[in-house]
Order: structure tokens, then sequence, then C-alpha cells
């Protein structure tokens, strides 16, 4: 389902440990890596569609994790000129998206990354919250930053290094989001 402006809605997760360090995924076949996400089905709540993206790229369940805040408003970002397939009806020019914080619960045995038929993460580590902002690909990073800089309070993450910050005139098109 894509939004008249060209928008495809999505999820994204950031998952914490109990130390607040971050579940930072290796995409399969890929060197890049990001948090978990996915798209929204047409009939899904985003809650929901963050329930099932998380299963199906980590391999928890609902019961694994404690749903600690969220943003309300969409983020959103768009794609590169040349990852926009104009052939396709609608196009898609970018994703808006809602980020949720989850603090998990369960041992890390519970990670199966092969959860799904298709894997998203060959691999995944825990990592520093703000330690991953440098290595968000250029197109997502400042909805990261949005979503991490509002969520980062919930995640008792401090303040992130001034080094690692987007200036603000560097955003991307956005809603103001608002957490629980």
């Amino acid at each position: 389902m894509i939004d008249r402006d060209g928008f495809r809605p999505n999820v994204g997760i950031i998952l914490i440990n109990h130390a607040g360090d971050v579940f930072w995924g290796k995409r399969a076949g890929h060197r890049s890596w990001q948090f978990p996400q996915g798209g929204i089905n047409d009939d899904e709540r985003p809650l929901a569609a963050m329930y099932r993206e998380l299963q199906e790229e980590t391999g928890l369940k609902p019961t694994d994790v404690e749903v600690i805040s969220w943003t309300c408003g969409w983020l959103r970002y768009r794609l590169p000129r040349n990852m926009i397939r104009r052939h396709l009806f609608p196009t898609c020019i970018g994703q808006k998206q809602k980020w949720f914080l989850l603090r998990l619960r369960s041992p890390e045995s519970a990670f199966d990354l092969n959860a799904s038929d298709k894997p998203e993460f060959d691999g995944w580590e825990w990592r520093s919250y703000w330690s991953i902002l440098s290595e968000v690909i250029y197109f997502k990073r400042s909805v990261y930053q949005e979503a991490m800089l509002f969520l980062s309070d919930a995640a008792n993450a401090g303040t992130p290094p001034e080094s690692l910050l987007i200036a603000e005139e560097a955003t991307q098109d956005k809603e103001s989001a608002h957490a629980r």
C-alpha cells in the first residue's frame, strides 16, 4: 500500500538489551547493517506489523520483548532517484515509518534469524546506542537519527556525540513524532 504522496507505510524497530545496547543486523547477502524494519500490510495496524516483522526478522515473539515507547507521527525518507521504480504503479518514492523501542526480556537464545523463508539478516551484534548512526545508509540516516533522538530518553541512552549528528537542515521531509 502506497499513500497518495508516494510513501509506503513501514515500521522500524530499535531493540535494546538490559545494558542499553541495540540489536544491529547484517542484511543477508550484503555488507550493510540496519535495525529490523518492514512494510505495514493493508489489513494491519503498526503494532501488529511491528510484531510480525520482529518475528520474521529475528525470530522473537511478543513475549520475548517489552514495548517501551514509540513514535506516533510518520517519519519519512525519500529513496535516491536511481532506486525509484517508475514503471510500477503507484510509484513509491520512499517510506513513512513508525518506530518502536523494545527491550529484550528473553535470553539471546530466543533469536532465530532463519525464522522466515527469506531471512532478512545473516548476522547480528549488540552495539552501543549511538554508535550505529555513522553506518546507516545515507538516505535513511536522518530518519534513524530522528527516531533515535526521540526515543533516547526512554532508552536511557543519553545524548549523542555532536560529531554523529546530521545538521537539522539536512533532515528529510517528516511529520512531528510523539511518544506515549
